[in-house]
């Protein structure tokens, strides 16, 4: 994956002390029921009744905190993650961040469980069960979409820019991938304010297959005006915690990768 700035999302929303992290990913989501139901047992009832209020007591505070030190943030819930006294809190337009169960601590950054083979993110499945809503909303006309040859086994959604190396050599192999049943869904991202114009060129062409193909091999697009998607679309990915491109998700809202491989990616996909 090709990285060029730091992101600065969080840092420009709440305060210029504040840097963001990258890809929020998740935990096991639903271990710990949120809501309360008719048919719950009793000692269900009271233990989901305590979490809502422990939940909703740390949404208050973290608002309190927030308004204190005039930060412009608001919380649009928390789950508990398998870290105790560590919550996973959704943030309005920002990628998600880590409260203390008091409140008084955010972390910015990844929770690594160790002890597996492989590495586990806590918060991976928090992280995409919000991010399969985010991309379901997506209008597919606002896409750019290169569909499945034959049945589709298989939908991604790439954040994608022009001038990004491991896009275009992600791009090379778009009939491959097509070939094997995978339509990919791009989602302009462009990693700059110096490249929104190009994007924006684009996505407001006529033909935005060609045009694509055109840029993403190096040719200079007339500007265009139009509206577009570009801007919402870049809002998406730093609140999904985009911090580079390619930046691949499958259906289910679950971060794949930078840039994978053809092989690779079918794999992951199988997995």
């Amino acid at each position: 994956m090709l990285f060029t700035r730091s992101r600065l999302a969080l840092a420009c929303t709440l305060a210029s002390s504040l840097i963001l992290a990258a890809c929020s990913n998740g935990n096991n989501e639903d271990k710990k029921p949120n809501t309360l139901t008719a048919t719950a047992p009793a000692t269900g009832e009271a233990s989901n009744l305590s979490e809502r209020k422990t939940q909703q007591r740390l949404i208050q505070t973290l608002q309190q905190h927030f308004k204190t030190a005039n930060l412009n943030a608001k919380v649009l819930g928390v789950k508990p993650t398998e870290v105790p006294n560590l919550y996973w809190v959704n943030l309005e337009g920002m990628s998600a961040v880590y409260a203390t169960s008091d409140g008084k601590y955010i972390i910015q950054g990844d929770v690594i469980r160790l002890g597996d083979k492989q590495l586990h993110n806590v918060s991976e499945n928090l992280q995409a069960s919000e991010n399969k809503k985010l991309l379901a909303a997506l209008k597919t006309e606002d896409l750019l979409v290169y569909p499945a040859k034959g049945q589709t086994k298989h939908v991604l959604y790439v954040f994608t820019d022009i001038s990004c190396p491991y896009c275009q050599k992600l791009h090379s192999h778009m009939a491959e991938i097509n070939a094997a049943g995978i339509e990919v869904r791009y989602i302009a991202w462009p990693r700059g304010e110096q490249l929104f114009p190009a994007m924006e060129s684009v996505w407001c062409s006529a033909d935005r297959h060609a045009a694509f193909e055109q840029a993403i091999h190096g040719a200079q697009l007339p500007p265009a005006q139009c509206k577009n998607p570009v801007k919402d679309q870049y809002q998406l990915g730093q609140k999904m915690g985009v911090n580079g491109t390619p930046a691949i998700y499958n259906s289910e809202g679950e971060y794949l990768g930078g840039y994978l491989a053809p092989e690779e990616l079918i794999k992951r996909l199988a997995n």
